[in-house]
């Protein structure tokens, strides 16, 4: 037998038991007269002693030629250790050793395997395998399945059914490119990893299915950043018979189990807040409601006052920046200069000192009175001791560069408490969104979302005032989940095709298959995808999603520890019938 018992299970009650481990050396330390080896594996470290009192010399010599994590068996005696170590729950005992087995020996690591590593993330990323062995990560990965766990169980107490979709089919147009499979069975033809199982799951509420999810791994070849990677997870669930009401209570129900069983926090109200609304006052639609900060905009009270900048903009916003009035002018240069960064864009940035006794202090003040200023300070909400932060020009450009502003100001203030959760949904939003380069309109969600009832015919009219039946869960400043009630209908679903630019072939021969069975008693439906990657880091007071994948992918979507993606031999391009073109 390997083992007994884990390495941290063994406490004090456990004494004089003879015992059996194995696990990693994690250090060892040596006083020529006692050697002592911390012993590791998944559940903890359990202190291994050889002495020369009770030690054989073999044993000894054998126990000090040990090398950080070699593998390693040992059979021994549960004793009452003398210094006793209260941060580890095994720190009252040791194992006296009467045999160790060298089972593996181990190369020295390339970075430390300890909490706190000299390792950088460019080689914890090769050597990935060695990285897990740290508690960090090992905990994280812990923690991922703790709340795939309780997803499982909490749908499958509501009735969902776990339903497998395929991975290999078709490429649709979905909003990012898919990555391609080539068939070697069928010349020149090509599979698709699926973006999402969207397509699949509407197909099974056509099949009667009623509530499915699944845990599904989607693919996008897109560009990535901290919280994406080229292959994600997502929890994918659709109802039938269901209006939106209905999934919103459903997935407010999951959200509060979540953040119960994992958190042991409870939340009451899960807010609601329009598209527009969202825009108009956060600049984003996935705003943090951790914190306030509200936009108030100032065309009314900042224009026509002799100051080009803003009389010419479309937009002057501002925010109320708590106790920052305090901040010096080398602080508030080093706003300036933030928002003017390429990532943000903005051409400069006005402020507003609203000190203590009530006065305020501009940077534009030759061009305002202060009872201009106390106006902007009104619609801002800013009180004595904010300083408020305007921005101005075209409007989403604007709004975009303040929500920045607003979020990083939050950082530096330490407002986004991790252990704080406020979630909100957000709705109606704009069924189709405008492409201005080719004047075309392409759906904001997915074709299949369904516009809010009696607006199918703005569609001929004004689209860009169609409103879609879809919502966003958005937690602390991210969107964890996403859905829309579906069409349901055939002519419905042409209509829609129509106005994303298909022609009735194209859509025939894209999405034939699913059109076809609309044809066949499809009943109303709607659902909702979470993404558990980015779920899992916000429960666990992270926003890098990196950091609880096992095998992630680097910033080039790179996996570093196997070396892919990689070329392919001539012999396989030619079974597959195809020619490289570099």
């Amino acid at each position: 037998m390997y083992r007994n018992n884990t390495c941290g299970a063994l406490r004090i009650t456990d004494s004089n038991k003879e015992v059996v481990l194995s696990g990693w050396v994690h250090k060892s330390r040596d006083k020529g007269f006692v050697v002592w080896v911390d012993l590791r594996d998944r559940y903890g470290i359990t202190q291994l002693v050889f002495d020369q009192e009770r030690t054989s010399a073999q044993l000894l010599e054998k126990a000090r030629s040990l090398g950080r994590e070699s593998v390693i068996r040992v059979k021994g005696q549960v004793i009452e250790r003398a210094s006793k170590n209260p941060n580890i729950p095994t720190g009252e005992i040791e194992v006296l050793v009467s045999e160790l087995t060298l089972l593996n020996e181990s190369l020295l690591p390339p970075f430390t395997i300890e909490d706190e590593t000299d390792g950088g993330e460019d080689i914890r990323m090769k050597y990935r395998y060695l990285d897990i062995r740290r508690n960090p990560v090992k905990e994280n990965l812990v923690f991922r399945h703790k709340v795939s766990m309780e997803v499982r169980k909490y749908l499958s107490n509501q009735g969902f059914i776990d339903v497998e979709t395929p991975y290999l089919i078709k490429s649709t147009p979905e909003g990012a490119r898919d990555f391609l499979v080539p068939s070697r069975m069928n010349e020149g033809q090509f599979y698709a990893l699926p973006q999402s199982p969207q397509t699949f799951k509407q197909l099974l509420m056509v099949g009667g299915m009623d509530k499915y999810f699944q845990i599904v791994k989607c693919f996008r070849d897109e560009d990535l950043r901290a919280d994406r990677q080229p292959e994600f997870t997502q929890i994918d669930c659709e109802m039938a018979f269901v209006e939106q009401e209905d999934i919103l209570n459903t997935f407010e129900g999951l959200t509060r189990h979540l953040l119960k069983e994992i958190k042991g926090v409870e939340v009451d109200t899960f807010p609601r807040i329009t598209f527009d609304d969202a825009m108009k006052r956060y600049g984003n639609d996935k705003p943090d409601i951790r914190f306030g900060m509200e936009f108030g905009e100032l065309n009314k009270v900042a224009q026509h006052k002799g100051f080009n900048v803003f009389n010419s903009a479309e937009l002057v916003v501002g925010i109320a920046v708590p106790g920052a009035a305090t901040y010096t002018r080398k602080e508030i240069d080093a706003l300036i200069d933030w928002v003017k960064r390429p990532q943000v864009g903005a051409k400069g940035m006005v402020y507003v000192k609203c000190n203590e006794d009530g006065s305020f202090k501009s940077s534009v003040d030759k061009f305002y009175a202060q009872e201009d200023l106390a106006n902007w300070a009104k619609e801002t909400g800013a009180k004595a001791g904010d300083l408020i932060c305007v921005l101005s020009g075209e409007v989403n450009k604007t709004r975009a560069q303040l929500s920045a502003l607003r979020m990083e100001l939050a950082e530096r203030l330490g407002l986004r408490n991790p252990d704080e959760f406020a979630p909100l949904w957000v709705i109606d939003f704009p069924l189709l969104e405008h492409d201005e380069e080719t004047g075309h309109y392409h759906a904001m969600h997915h074709p299949f979302t369904s516009p809010k009832p009696g607006q199918l015919e703005l569609l001929d009219t004004d689209p860009g005032a169609v409103k879609a039946n879809a919502y966003d869960l958005v937690l602390n400043g991210n969107e964890i989940g996403g859905g829309s009630i579906r069409i349901h209908d055939k002519e419905t679903q042409a209509i829609m095709f129509k106005h994303l630019g298909f022609t009735e072939e194209e859509a025939k021969n894209q999405f034939g298959f699913l059109m076809d069975a609309f044809q066949y008693g499809a009943p109303p439906h709607g659902g909702i995808a979470f993404g558990l990657d980015r779920l899992v880091a916000i429960l666990g007071g992270q926003e890098t999603i990196r950091d609880f994948i096992a095998f992630p992918k680097n910033n080039s979507g790179r996996d570093v520890m196997i070396d892919a993606p990689a070329t392919i031999d001539s012999e396989q391009l030619k079974e597959l019938h195809l020619k490289l073109d570099l």
